[in-house]
């Protein structure tokens, strides 16, 4: 059984920084891509940031600059450290792997909270 688990996260004023981490576990063949996607109250969940296995990277315009992905193929993990937060990046992060198990499936971590204060 495959899962991603998430840490990091939490409350930080504007202007702070926060890494999340997200661990892939259990019987896992090739990941490819990596990524995480947001939530905020009351809006659509949004794409974020991805990452391919090669290191190939992704943004949304709203953090391009702000944030970095990055990914340890050895640990099976991926990493996003947040810099410059605003208070409209408070949402749920949501990390997801593509993930090949004799088919490539999709995989989703379970969320982490991530408020930013003024």
């Amino acid at each position: 059984q495959v899962q991603l688990v998430q840490s990091g996260g939490g409350l930080v004023q504007a202007g702070g920084s926060l890494r999340l981490s997200c661990a892939a576990s259990g019987s896992i063949g090739t990941i490819n891509n990596m990524g995480w996607y947001r939530q905020a109250p009351g809006k659509q969940r949004e794409f974020v940031a991805d990452i391919s296995r090669g290191g190939a990277t992704n943004f949304a315009d709203s953090v391009r600059g702000r944030f970095t992905i990055s990914r340890d193929n050895a640990k099976n993990t991926v990493y996003l450290q947040m810099n410059s937060l605003k208070p409209e990046d408070t949402a749920v992060y949501s990390c997801t792997a593509n993930i090949f198990i004799g088919a490539w499936r999709e995989f989703w971590g379970q969320g982490t909270q991530v408020t930013i204060s003024t």
